[in-house]
């Protein structure tokens, strides 16, 4: 008897399973996607606060700390991320120093660049200088 039932919820199962797999992978891979834009995310997080680390100690310059911010960045395999440096020129006479990181997300999205329209994920650390402070 059990049989007989199976059979005849055998086309429901398959207009039910028609119906919710295309769902079901959507979510499945939008956590992909905003899984891996959150690993971009902290990864420019890092990069900036490591870079701004790099320039803060003496006898360190602007090139130093963007080459570090690119390193990290490139571990995760981001492209097009574009890191500046504020002051360009690091003096002894320099307070602090600010590292911006900015990441397009639209050439680093996994499934869904088109939807995302020039957005860019940026972040910056800002930290004080090591130096000694003449009178």
């Amino acid at each position: 008897m059990k049989t007989n039932h199976f059979r005849e919820r055998r086309g429901a199962i398959i207009v039910e399973f028609a119906i919710c797999a295309p769902l079901f992978f959507l979510v499945v891979l939008a956590l992909f996607e905003f899984s891996w834009l959150n690993v971009v995310r902290h990864t420019a997080d890092n990069a900036a606060y490591e870079a701004s680390r790099v320039a803060m100690v003496p006898g360190a310059t602007a090139n130093e700390a963007i080459a570090e911010a690119e390193r990290i960045m490139g571990v995760v395999g981001t492209r097009g991320a574009t890191v500046t440096v504020e002051p360009a020129t690091i003096l002894p006479e320099t307070n602090q120093v600010t590292v911006r990181v900015a990441v397009p997300i639209d050439q680093n999205a996994l499934l869904a660049p088109r939807f995302v329209g020039g957005r860019r994920i940026e972040t910056k650390s800002t930290l004080r200088t090591e130096r000694v402070e003449t009178r």
